[in-house]
């Protein structure tokens, strides 16, 4: 890992530069330095961690369990830390990225709410960069997987990009001509959370019929566990691969069997993919992207949910057949995208910090040298007037 002294010799004020990073991606991503940058991707059940060139490779990657909800942010902070650390003992690290599931303000520096972990209004950015050494970058994890795929994947050459991440929830991100749009208090694409079904599921946002009750790892998991719990005829072969252990139904488990044909699995993918369609129609008629990239965990069912999505796409959306239809296409970068993102951004961090502080250093060099010059002056005075 780069040295504070590697940072500080061209300057201090670490978190000045941060707070006034902008939102000019698309021109600085150009000019950024190719330098490696770690990526912190912490979602509602895992937390990865990994080393990304500057063409989006990942050169080294960790994985660990998110902590507890019930648990202090402080302990989530120590998750990360050490992953950094532990990474940087191998790689020369520039700056550090993490894409946090949660609400990040416009500042991108504290997570305002987090519906899967304890955070709230809680100085994240400022919390890592005090015990690391090098810059540090935080946006909401489906900004950073947007970003990904927008630079690497499947929204390549895309001007107008809707990112939806299915995962414990639904994360959303919108991207015009090369930018993240965070809207005015940095919560924009918070799409999950769309009430789409009045006094539905309770969400653990507080409200009821939300978006993510219906599409998401979580509403896969519950009514794939509901129907096993009620000992449906259906479930009897998910419960043979469990042995009767309801709690051992995983999402990927779900996925698994349905491409072996399970029939109940199969449909449970099928209910998930039509409530993403409806979704996806609604957000079309609000936003009208040319694309919606679908990522996240859940995405890695592949056609089993984006064929139903794009079904009840096309059945939902107004005005069919007189307007252009958006491409719907499953990210390419897989769950790693939020990871990528947040190494990419951050290494635009690296370069303003940089630029910054060689800045300042030139001015000091300007000082300086008015001072010599100012110094210089005084004394051949002071020498002139003693020889007279």
């Amino acid at each position: 890992m780069s040295t504070y002294r590697d940072f500080a010799h061209r300057g201090s004020a670490r978190a000045t530069v941060l707070k006034t990073v902008g939102t000019k991606e698309r021109r600085s991503h150009l000019t950024a330095p190719r330098v490696p940058t770690v990526g912190i991707d912490i979602g509602g059940t895992k937390v990865m961690a990994g080393v990304v060139d500057a063409d989006g490779n990942i050169l080294e990657q960790l994985r660990t369990e998110t902590p507890d909800k019930s648990k202090s942010p402080k302990v989530v902070e120590d998750t990360i830390v050490e992953l950094v650390l532990d990474l940087s003992d191998r790689h020369d690290v520039h700056a550090v990225g993490i894409g946090a599931a949660g609400w990040v303000d416009a500042d991108r520096s504290k997570v305002l709410f987090a519906p899967h972990l304890a955070w709230r209004d809680e100085p994240l950015r400022d919390a890592i960069a005090s015990r690391l050494v090098v810059p540090v970058m935080v946006d909401n994890d489906a900004n950073t997987a947007a970003w990904a795929e927008w630079r690497f994947g499947a929204g390549r050459g895309e001007d107008h990009l809707v990112m939806i991440t299915l995962g414990t929830g639904i994360g959303g991100a919108i991207l015009e001509d090369g930018q993240v749009k965070r809207g005015k208090y940095g919560v924009a694409g918070e799409f999950g959370h769309m009430q789409v079904v009045p006094s539905g599921h309770r969400c653990p946002c507080g409200n009821r019929g939300c978006w993510e009750q219906y599409s998401s790892g979580n509403a896969l998991v519950r009514e794939a566990r509901e129907l096993a719990a009620a000992d449906s005829p259906v479930a009897h072969y998910l419960l043979d691969r469990v042995k009767g252990n309801v709690s051992d139904i995983t999402g990927p488990l779900i996925t698994e069997l349905a491409r072996e044909g399970d029939a109940m699995c199969i449909e449970l993918l099928q209910d998930i993919g039509q409530w993403l369609g409806i979704g996806i129609a609604n957000l079309a008629a609000a936003l009208d992207p040319s694309c919606f990239v679908i990522g996240g965990g859940v995405s890695a069912a592949d056609d089993l949910l984006i064929n139903p999505a794009r079904d009840a796409f096309k059945r939902h959306l107004t005005g069919r057949g007189y307007r252009p239809e958006a491409r719907i296409a499953k990210a390419q970068l897989g769950p790693e995208a939020g990871m990528v993102g947040a190494a990419d951004l951050a290494r635009l961090v690296a370069r303003r910090f940089r630029r910054a502080n060689r800045r300042r250093v030139e001015r000091y060099e300007r000082y300086a040298q008015i001072y010599d010059q100012a110094a210089s002056t005084i004394r051949n005075t002071r020498s002139t007037r003693t020889a007279d």
